[in-house]
């Protein structure tokens, strides 16, 4: 378990994390979000001392990371896959690393292959592509074969492949018991893998929640239906006291009912219907409204705001009545991801 209790971090004037309390616990894939700027980076280094808190404190099993003697056989971690030092093979850039943790050297061999590099592990790693790179530093995080592991933008430069294979490992490893925190800004990717979500923005917790329940509270879902007989269909609803809002395409949004008791009402008085399909909203857009508030920098395309170029600022609230493999072989990849 990592424990974060009023963590803070200062640069001069400057608040990166702002008192910052939350839990990441086994068992589950702990999501970390943020806009840029939001203090998620600042944040996991501080998890491993590589920076230091202004205030507040992180632990790590109930221990801070410095009083580990073994870290890596506690809690694995890739934040930059570019760390690693060109100079020196896959393969020995991860003996260092072992023998700096008493870990095996045979467990060099094993999570290379886990990784898919072996045939790339007497290679030197400046020579790597993106995606081989993060692999590399995939393969460090699991060297230790710890009970916690970090991951910062774990998919960059994977190919769909490889996007899969961390994916699932990521879901494995928490089904195992283990503690999963990963931070990534691919919101489909997130929305695939995590089962719980921290969001942050300005270094402040925004949420700590389930991923249901952080998309249910910051997003509107409704049924769109339509039916060929749509003035009987909108007398209906408003005899029960339903409220509706017209649809592009002629379809009805109906949010104080769901779909199997639209279909019933409809079935009782002999309604066809054309669609009937549950509505909800993504990850990213319960993002963007979560979060509206809180981006550092907003951006906006040329003209859209009507030739002032003046920011229109973040999108209002949605309100309720608005209408509208992993173990994959690099020998054929190598040097062409």
């Amino acid at each position: 378990m990592i424990e974060l209790d009023g963590l803070t971090k200062r640069f001069g004037a400057k608040t990166a994390v702002d008192r910052l309390s939350f839990r990441v616990r086994p068992g589950v894939v702990t999501g970390f979000l943020g806009p840029n700027g939001a203090g998620k980076s600042t944040t996991m280094r501080m998890m491993l001392d590589l920076d230091n808190p202004t205030s507040g404190t992180v632990r790590i099993d109930g221990r801070h990371y410095r009083d580990l003697d073994e870290p890596l056989k506690y809690i694995g971690a890739l934040l930059d896959a570019k760390a690693m030092h060109g100079g020196r093979s896959a393969y020995n850039n991860l003996l260092c690393l072992a023998q700096s943790n008493r870990i095996p050297a045979t467990r060099v061999a094993e999570v290379l292959d886990t990784v898919g590099l072996t045939a790339v592990a007497k290679k030197k790693s400046k020579g790597f592509s993106l995606g081989m790179g993060q692999r590399l530093g995939i393969a460090s995080a699991l060297l230790g074969d710890p009970e916690i592991l970090m991951f910062d933008e774990p998919v960059n430069g994977l190919d769909p492949e490889g996007i899969h294979w961390i994916r699932n490992l990521m879901k494995g490893l928490a089904a195992e018991g283990r503690t999963i925190f990963v931070s990534s800004h691919l919101m489909s990717e997130m929305a695939l893998t995590a089962d719980h979500l921290i969001v942050i923005g300005q270094g402040r917790l925004l949420a700590d929640t389930s991923m249901a329940d952080f998309i249910q509270q910051n997003s509107r879902s409704y049924v769109r239906v339509r039916s060929p007989q749509q003035e009987r269909l909108r007398d209906l609803l408003h005899e029960a006291g339903v409220p509706a809002v017209a649809a592009a395409g002629g379809a009805l949004e109906v949010d104080a009912l769901t779909a199997e008791q639209l279909g019933d009402l409809a079935a009782r008085n002999h309604l066809v219907l054309h669609e009937l399909s549950p509505q909800r909203a993504s990850l990213e857009e319960a993002f963007m409204r979560m979060t509206a508030g809180a981006v550092e920098y907003h951006a906006h395309s040329p003209g859209a705001d009507g030739g002032t170029g003046v920011d229109a600022g973040p999108p209002p609230p949605l309100q309720p009545a608005d209408a509208p493999r992993w173990g994959a072989s690099y020998d054929e990849q190598f040097g062409g991801e």
